[in-house]
Parts: structure tokens; sequence; C-alpha cells
């Protein structure tokens, strides 16, 4: 028997790859972080973190065991909302970012909607910046999005990523042309932080590109007509990081963030923030 208090606190720290940030997402302090996966260790009788001065990871049997701890506390979810009869009911309208599309949010809703069957989910996938106003307009419950890292926003920040130059591989550019950028339609943070970037570095730009999703952005990368703003952690396999080539400047942080619409069913919101804060941001394999 595994204790799901410390599954849980498992799931955070091979999130957040370290023991001060998974206690500061649990609000308990770094000593208990410590010794809670001391003792799930001894329980598992396996090592499932690696530790050093650098980084926390997981070894071959922590993955192991992030893959069965998220399958066991489903099921105690379940297994607590069926005995107890506190199953919840009713509608929540979600927003998500769609360049968090290709992460395993597709996934997650459709556990969450196996845990929550009774739950009408509605999904609205955009640009963040809509997403934002339909929220404030009221007509979203909660949403997932990108802001600018650090923005102060009533939000809560689920996983920090940076905003690189993603190209094809073999992508080249002439010194002295402008860059050919591929970019969201405006209004987009992506878009915006490129077009500063560039002008703020002296560097001409042109668009070869407007596209208004995250699967036309790509189409356009992979056709090697230029060079987008993306986040690092959500590049695909098969594009690459280019900020160190064609002397281009650098880009900013950005935090995937979760904001709630104050005046929605609070039961039904808390559900879905703490199945995306347990997962955090990950891309699809």
């Amino acid at each position: 028997m595994y204790d799901p208090v410390l599954l849980k606190t498992f799931l955070v720290v091979a999130e957040t790859h370290s023991f001060t940030n998974a206690a500061q997402r649990l609000g308990i302090s770094q000593p208990t972080v410590s010794q809670q996966m001391s003792k799930l260790e001894r329980a598992a009788g396996r090592i499932l973190i690696i530790r050093d001065t650098r980084e926390v990871r997981l070894t071959d049997n922590g993955d192991a065991m992030a893959g069965f701890a998220r399958t066991i506390l489903a099921a105690h979810a379940a297994a607590e909302s069926y005995f107890t009869g506190s199953a919840m009911k009713g509608r929540l309208r979600f927003g998500a970012a769609d360049d968090l599309a290709i992460t395993q949010l597709p996934k997650m809703l459709r556990h969450f909607r196996q845990l929550y069957p009774e739950i009408n989910l509605e999904l609205t996938v955009n640009q963040s910046a809509p997403l934002r106003r339909r929220l404030e307009q009221g007509h979203l419950d909660l949403i997932f999005v990108k802001q600018s890292a650090g923005e102060a926003t009533a939000s809560t920040r689920v996983a920090k990523d940076t905003l690189v130059w993603m190209a094809q591989d073999n992508l080249t550019l002439a010194e002295g042309n402008p860059v050919p950028l591929i970019a969201y339609q405006a209004p987009s943070l992506s878009r915006q932080v490129a077009i500063d970037a560039l002008e703020a570095a002296g560097r001409t730009w042109r668009i070869t590109c407007n596209t208004r999703d995250v699967n036309g952005m790509l189409a356009a990368v992979r056709a090697g007509i230029g060079i987008a703003a993306f986040p690092h952690s959500l590049i695909p396999s098969d594009l690459v990081k280019v900020s160190n080539r064609f002397s281009l400047p650098e880009l900013v942080d950005v935090d995937y963030v979760l904001m709630a619409n104050p005046s929605a069913a609070r039961e039904p919101v808390q559900a879905l923030m703490s199945a995306i804060m347990s997962r955090g941001v990950r891309r699809e394999a």
C-alpha cells in the first residue's frame, strides 16, 4: 500500500525537479518533502529520485513509480467519490491556449471526464489574449494560458518556460537578409515578443506566415519558410531551437497559468485545477 499523500508529493517533485519548489506548491516545508520522499523510497525498496547540488531527477524506477502514482491517485479519487456519493455535477467552461494542445492536456482532460462523468466539460481552444477576454466577460470558468513571466495577475502558476527561436534544422538565412518570421495573428504574446526583440536588436524582419493556430505555425516551420518564437519545452522532436544561430536576440520567460472566474462553481474549477497542477506541462511524446 502506497500512501496517496506521498504519491502526490512525489508527482509534484517529478514535475518541478525541485524539493523547494514542490514544497512551495504543496504548502509544506522542504524538510517535509525530503522526509516523505525517503519514506516512499523505503516503501518501494528502490531509489526513485537522484538529487545533487545541480538538479533533481527521476531514476528509471522513479519514472515507473510516476506512472503507477497517477493511476493509484485516480483510482483513489474515483473510489472516494463513489462511496461518499459526492460525485460533482454541473457545467465547467474551460479554455486552453492552443499550443498547449500538443502537451498531455488532452489526455488529462479525458482522464478528468472519466473521474467526473457528471460534469459537463465544455472546451474552448484559442490564443491566450482572447481567452482572457472571454474569462473577464464571464463566458469561461477557467482558462489555462501563457503570460509574461512575473506578470501581476490573479492566477496560479503551473510551470515556467522560455520562448526561443524554433526552425527546421536545415534552415539557412543569408547574412543581412530580413528574419523570415512565422507568427500568430495579433494580438499574440509570442508575436509581440519576437518583433520587440528583433527591433531592439536592430534586426530587420518580415512576416512570411500569419497563422491562427499552433498546427498552422508548426506546418509553416516544417515547410522551412521561416523562424518562430515558441516555448522551449514544447518544441516537437522534428524541429530545433536555433536561438544560437543567425545572431538572433534572446527572448523572454513565460509562465503557464490557470485563471479562474470568481463567480464560477468552485468545486469543479478546483478539481480541474488540481488535475492540471499535478500533471504540469509536458510535450506529448
